[in-house]
């Protein structure tokens, strides 16, 4: 996914637009700004900073700064919940824990290697159970049982998954027992990082409510949710550009005011 969020100079969200990632991100980029900028009634000369951050921020050409998601989820989290010391950050093509403090990065561990643990795993799991992704973490909630799923690679655990199925096995069963493994990585990953409550999930697996019980289960506590879990990265970003105006403004400094070409 990509995502847009614009900030007012008090943090407040005044507009904000995702979609699927597509190819040519550079034009996407702009396009995706465009449609912020519009939704938020402004023009580009009305922003004052611009930060690009995650695996494409290299392909926003009009970028004033580049910042690793790791960070901005970092500051997005502990901004809307300054309780946080721990975030996992569930994504569509990675999973990270990262410790925090005064919304600072302490420590991260995370998980690039393999798709097992993210959300492109869970898609792959839906897709061949016919489910939809949004129907996914409800419809494992009212599973009798969960089926253990004994591979971790997503190729091998879609065969496996779908062997289960064609044997009878209930699709909900399934689901719970993919979520089950799923967390079963997540915890084993950010363990590594002796997690400190309390513990905080962004990222769109947030999204899945039948990951976080599992995850719950594993962790022995409940885990706390951003109100907009899939936009904390660009959340993050938004706010350190603010961060980085303000500072400039401290010091006697004016930023040059762009008019960006979108």
């Amino acid at each position: 996914m990509t995502k847009v969020v614009i900030i007012d100079e008090n943090e407040r969200i005044i507009a904000s637009f995702h979609s699927a990632s597509v190819p040519e991100h550079q034009r996407l980029a702009g396009r995706m700004m465009q449609e912020a900028l519009t939704l938020a009634g402004l023009k580009s000369k009305d922003i004052g900073y611009i930060v690009s951050t995650g695996y494409g921020r290299v392909n926003v050409p009009f970028a004033d700064k580049q910042i690793t998601e790791i960070t901005c989820h970092a500051r997005a989290v502990s901004r809307l919940l300054p309780a946080v010391r721990t975030v996992i950050d569930i994504g569509g093509q990675d999973c990270k824990a990262i410790k925090v403090s005064n919304g600072k990065v302490v420590d991260f561990v995370m998980n690039d290697k393999c798709a097992a643990g993210t959300g492109r795993f869970i898609e792959v799991m839906a897709e061949s159970l016919g489910v939809k992704l949004e129907d996914v973490g409800p419809l494992s909630l009212s599973a009798q049982s969960e089926v253990a799923i004994a591979n971790t690679c997503t190729v091998f655990a879609e065969r496996e998954v779908v062997a289960q199925l064609t044997e009878g096995v209930p699709v909900a069963d399934l689901l719970a027992g993919v979520h089950k493994a799923i967390a079963t990585r997540i915890f084993g990953m950010a363990s590594r990082l002796k997690m400190e409550r309390e513990v905080a999930v962004s990222g769109g697996g947030a999204k899945n409510t039948g990951l976080i019980r599992a995850l719950e289960v594993k962790l022995g506590y409940p885990v706390l949710i951003p109100a907009e879990p899939l936009l904390m990265g660009a959340i993050g970003a938004a706010m350190l550009g603010k961060e980085i105006v303000n500072k400039a403004a401290t010091a006697g400094q004016f930023l040059p005011v762009k008019n960006y070409v979108l």
